[in-house]
């Protein structure tokens, strides 16, 4: 395992759209390992994969609940709408406001290449969502609503 660059500010790669993933291999679950370590190094709760600069959809979160490593995530449901504080690894010292559902329901495979299904509530639902919206390439700061001093 290995701790990556995390790309910051306006690197061209953040405003990338990601390629879903065709085949787990040996390779990519190495990707997830590596990304997951540069994550907890960097005091993170979530790390996409076009934030070290490969352009695959492919996510990490840790919110204190468990690491969930997701390969091709989206978003099939959301309910309800709060308001939450947001940074981000690639925007160091940036905060803002940033409208976000309360609750949100992910598939996605996981490293064996099984369909999962996870569903994340509150600060787990915003890291979800925060994190597939960077696959997308747009990043938080395009949401933010008011920026803040954290």
């Amino acid at each position: 395992m290995a701790i990556r660059n995390i790309r910051k500010n306006e690197d061209p790669a953040l405003r990338k759209k990601c390629r879903e993933v065709a085949k787990i291999d040996d390779h990519l679950l190495e990707i997830l390992n590596d990304m997951a370590e540069t994550m907890y190094a960097s005091e993170g709760l979530g790390l996409a994969a076009n934030q070290v600069g490969i352009l695959r959809r492919l996510v990490v979160v840790d919110t204190g609940e468990s690491l969930y490593k997701l390969i091709n995530p989206r978003i099939v449901s959301s309910e309800g709408s709060t308001e939450v504080v947001e940074g981000c690894l690639s925007f160091p010292d940036v905060w803002g406001k940033v409208p976000r559902p309360e609750k949100v329901t992910v598939c996605a495979l996981n490293e064996e290449g099984e369909k999962i299904t996870l569903a994340g509530e509150g600060r787990t639902a915003s890291c979800l969502c925060h994190e597939i919206d960077h696959l997308d390439g747009v990043v938080f700061t395009d949401k933010v609503t008011e920026f803040i001093d954290e």
